[in-house]
């Protein structure tokens, strides 16, 4: 299974703009630019790649996670996961933090951490992104 996304950027590093398109049309002339990146941390000057990054590990977790807790019994009412991409300019992204809290109907506290560490694991977003650190903060709430 392939997925695609196509960037077109126009001019320079600092100055220039682009735009990002995914094949689900989800992103259709999304703009993004050194702004959106480096300088806007109200984020609503367009996307960057570190915020595609968290959207996708927040979503791949969230959907690992659901998995394992159905496959325990104990579906999930409702998985709220964030992740925070730390992008360190002159290094790289160096972590991607996320915060889950569950609603998860009778599952106690252990088996829940032990199946949210497994899905940290397992998801294949966390896997992709092996060079770097990846921790996870998760509670039934």
């Amino acid at each position: 299974m392939d997925r695609t996304a196509n960037a077109v950027w126009k001019g320079n590093l600092k100055d220039g703009k682009g735009t990002l398109d995914t094949q689900s049309g989800t992103l259709k002339g999304t703009p993004y630019s050194f702004k959106a990146r480096f300088e806007d941390e109200s984020g609503k000057s367009g996307t960057n790649p570190e915020e595609l990054i968290a959207a996708a590990h927040a979503g791949c977790y969230a959907m690992q996670l659901s998995h394992f807790l159905a496959e325990n019994g104990t579906p999930a009412q409702e998985l709220d996961a964030k992740a925070v991409v730390t992008l360190v300019p002159g290094t790289g992204i160096t972590g991607s933090a996320i915060t889950l809290v569950g609603k998860v109907p009778g599952i106690d506290a252990a088996k829940f951490k032990e199946l949210a560490e497994k899905a940290k694991a397992e998801c294949p977003v966390s896997q992709a992104l092996g060079a770097i650190k990846v921790s996870l903060d998760a509670r039934l709430g």
